[in-house]
């Protein structure tokens, strides 16, 4: 079993935040009506992607009925149909549909990961349960060969610029605003890249377009071959 491998079952059988713990398991017993003869997940979810990843995305947190229903992470939910949509046009991803976790998705020099774990109310965790998710977070990051941090949404950013610094990068003051297209350049020369989030809101609303959000895997790919 490797490293990665051992952080994920530790990551999984978490049961630090009671709130949490409470509306995911509910979550997962009462069922939404279309997915009554699904067995839920209803446990915190790990990253997903390729051990090699030079990308790494960091999202917000499982749906309720997207990630917390198939434990697979963006799998499920129209923000999921989005986001591996994407990937597959920017070559990360061998299919563009990800519906459950042996549908034969695979990422290529990709991984997802997430600020918190476990599916929040409202989609808003706390920001004390982010705190306590906040090491799976570093640990996960810190054995994958990032060259390239890819954060949707502000609270993505927040979570990839505060694990960034938990490992020693000095970012000065203030901390640099999230945006989409944003960069931040980082030592070693990685660089941190700000983007909508994939959620079905902004997808829907025009917020977020398919032609922006490969824009931005394009400066990903352009980043990447210009990294060290």
């Amino acid at each position: 079993m490797t490293k990665l491998e051992k952080l994920h079952q530790e990551m999984v059988a978490c049961r630090a935040c009671p709130r949490l713990v409470e509306w995911r398991e509910e979550v997962a017993r009462v069922k939404r009506r279309a997915y009554r003869e699904w067995t839920y997940w209803g446990k915190p979810v790990p990253g997903f992607g390729d051990a090699r990843a030079r990308l790494v995305i960091v999202g917000l947190a499982p749906a309720a009925h997207g990630a917390n229903r198939t434990g697979r992470m963006f799998t499920g939910d129209r923000s999921g149909d989005f986001l591996f949509s994407g990937l597959h046009r920017a070559g990360f991803a061998n299919q563009g549909t990800s519906e459950h976790r042996e549908d034969g998705l695979a990422l290529k020099d990709a991984f997802i990961v997430a600020a918190g774990r476990c599916a929040p109310p409202d989609n808003k965790p706390l920001p004390e349960e982010l705190a306590r998710c906040a090491p799976f977070l570093d640990r996960e990051v810190a054995l994958l060969p990032a060259r390239v941090f890819l954060a949707l949404g502000a609270i993505g950013w927040n979570a990839a610029l505060a694990s960034l610094e938990r490992s020693g990068v000095v970012l000065g003051s203030p901390r640099p605003a999230f945006g989409h297209g944003v960069e931040v350049a980082l030592p070693g020369g990685r660089t941190l890249l700000g983007c909508y989030h994939v959620s079905q809101q902004n997808t829907q609303t025009g917020r977020l377009t398919p032609a922006m959000f490969d824009a931005v895997m394009a400066r990903v790919r352009s980043l990447i071959s210009e990294a060290p």
